[in-house]
């Protein structure tokens, strides 16, 4: 069995396991199946079945610092830090994380391979289709990591679209693929990439000009990779799409079965809302207040009307 492991937090880790993290994927998601033998395969997860089984089967993408595995196969990043920390409030010490590439992490959760999702995956109405978010735990404006200087001059997806020349790397199944193909760039323009890591090392191969992620990921990668002067974010920006800035939140994810569990998950997210905690969890992977929770809602975000 896979060991169960706290969150690892920022400080425990250096740049060395950073450049490494790019084949922790695979290794990891080729264990999801030994990690448990659970006998409620197509049933929600109870509180009593999670506390019973004394962890929770926690799935992440390898994208920092929302959700990642380290060198050590330890959970790390903003999101598996609220995980752990709700889980604890619910009487649940441990979580054991796995990561996958991010267009496995819906399917994995509902073929039963995890508990939870904690990658920080933004709430949109086609994913509250196949599952169930808690309520917004964090935010980022969208940018692109570009060569040093930014010598194609990209700051939107419009610029991209309008030079048939630029390559972009985004995330497969991603809501960055979805902006790319809303704003007109093309499927040749477009290498869908299944991690943050494998972005970045086509961007420093010039296999790509610009890696399409989330602002706070970009930078965070570049400070640990110690790659500051090496490479630039663009202006941070929330898409505009159909006259509404497109300001994307992230959840925590369960199945749609999962009712209970999810009732209790949110009790606890409002909680450290409120008392400052959940900014605490996130301020060590460079979240700040302007990153917190607004007031918009799950439904909001679900029905199409939030952000």
């Amino acid at each position: 069995m896979k060991k169960k492991v706290r969150a690892r937090s920022r400080g425990a880790w250096g740049r060395r396991d950073a450049f490494r993290l790019g084949g922790v994927g695979l290794a990891t998601a080729a264990l999801a199946p030994t990690l448990v033998s659970c006998s409620r395969a197509d049933e929600g997860a109870s509180l009593d079945d999670l506390r019973e089984q004394g962890f929770v089967r926690v799935g992440l993408a390898n994208e920092i610092p929302f959700g990642f595995v380290d060198d050590s196969g330890d959970p790390a990043g903003q999101s598996p830090a609220v995980a752990q920390a709700v889980f604890e409030e619910l009487g649940i010490p441990e979580i054991v994380a796995t990561a996958t590439s991010w267009d496995g992490l819906i399917p994995g959760l509902q073929n039963n391979q995890f508990d939870i999702l904690a990658a920080g995956v933004f709430i949109t109405p086609e994913r509250c289709e196949e599952v169930a978010f808690s309520e917004p735990t964090a935010t980022s404006p969208e940018a692109f990591l570009v060569e040093k200087g930014n010598p194609t001059g990209i700051q939107t997806f419009e610029d991209i679209a309008a030079d048939s020349d630029v390559r972009l790397a985004v995330l497969n199944a991603s809501v960055e693929q979805t902006y790319a193909e809303y704003f007109g760039v093309s499927e040749d323009q477009m290498e869908l990439i299944p991690d943050q890591t494998t972005g970045f090392e086509y961007l420093e191969a010039g296999r790509v000009d610009a890696v399409s992620m989330l602002a706070v990921s970009h930078n965070y990668l570049l400070q640990e990779r110690g790659q500051e002067d090496d490479f630039d974010v663009t202006e941070p920006f929330f898409p505009v799409m159909d006259g509404f800035e497109e300001k994307g939140w992230g959840g925590l994810c369960v199945r749609q079965g999962d009712t209970e569990l999810l009732e209790e998950i949110n009790r606890v997210v409002a909680e450290f809302t409120e008392s400052g905690r959940l900014l605490e969890l996130g301020e060590e992977w460079g979240f700040t207040e302007d990153d917190l929770p607004d007031g918009t809602s799950t439904e909001e975000l679900c029905s199409g009307e939030g952000g």
